[in-house]
């Protein structure tokens, strides 16, 4: 499972595993601080925004060629754009500072923040390695043609794979980032597999937006989305050439989010073979699907 999803209401594990370790750790240090000292939890508050900080600044900095012709880009959070390790750092030297400052707060702002790192930490490594473990669906989809596809004909070669709609803002925000991508990188397979939406309207809009997309697919019934446990919009899943997960995002991609989730990939000379159904058939611009 790659989200929680309550209603209409979804955020990525990973992300809820961050809030639920700033939790933990506020509760650790104001029990902590009940036995004598100060109560850490403003404090943690801030070392957490101050983390978020250094690893959002990290990462554009790291990654500052995709941000340096828009810089409004860089306070677009939604991206994910965020470097972990550099955040972890500037929390810690952050509650050494405040520990040297105020020695009442010293142990309870220690144990919250290693009980904090320590579960977050544990947590995250624990979702990675069940994300390593799954591999690609089993699954039968359509193409723009209306033929029947197996999605595990597309095996053989790296596989982006984003699951989308016409009526979701950060969908059609991030389709021309995965369009430039599909172009850039033509050793790597992109499919578009479209959710519960009409070939026809999903063509009316490419066309109107001028997108031209290799592989779009398509998915009445929401069944991808249950597969592999996101049923939020936009996901997008990164595949080995075996078919294994290696990464996946909730929410837009930037270029940078996507040129980082795209590290993992080595160049080839040759793009993976695809089904023959679906070699000549894009649903872009020019097509009627």
């Amino acid at each position: 499972m790659l989200t929680l999803t309550i209603g209409t209401f979804a955020i990525a594990l990973n992300h809820l595993l961050l809030i639920t370790a700033l939790i933990l750790a506020t509760l650790v240090g104001w029990r902590v601080a009940k036995r004598g000292g100060e109560n850490p939890e403003s404090v943690l508050f801030t070392l957490f925004l101050v983390g978020m900080l250094a690893a959002r600044v990290s990462f554009v900095l790291m990654y500052w060629s995709y941000y340096q012709n828009d810089p409004l880009q860089i306070v677009d959070l939604r991206d994910g754009g965020f470097l972990a390790w550099p955040g972890v750092i500037a929390l810690i030297l952050g509650a050494l500072i405040y520990g040297w400052r105020r020695p009442l707060l010293r142990k309870p702002l220690s144990a919250g923040v290693i009980t904090g790192l320590a579960f977050w930490a544990l947590t995250s490594l624990s979702l990675t390695l069940y994300e390593k473990g799954t591999h690609l669906p089993d699954i039968t989809l359509r193409n723009a043609n209306g033929e029947t596809v197996q999605l595990a004909d597309y095996k053989g070669g790296p596989l982006v794979i984003n699951l989308w709609a016409t009526w979701c803002p950060p969908c059609r925000r991030e389709m021309p980032v995965l369009e430039s991508a599909q172009r850039q990188r033509p050793d790597v397979t992109f499919l578009f597999v479209n959710q519960a939406e009409s070939m026809q309207s999903v063509a009316t809009y490419l066309a109107t937006q001028g997108l031209n997309l290799d592989n779009v697919l398509f998915d009445a019934s929401g069944r991808l989305g249950q597969a592999v446990g996101s049923m939020a919009l936009p996901t997008t899943l990164f595949y080995q050439p075996d078919g294994r997960l290696i990464n996946s995002h909730l929410g837009e991609l930037s270029q940078a989010s996507l040129a980082r989730a795209m590290e993992r990939f080595e160049p080839t000379t040759a793009k993976p073979a695809q089904p023959a159904t679906t070699r000549n058939s894009p649903c872009s611009a020019s097509a009627t699907c």
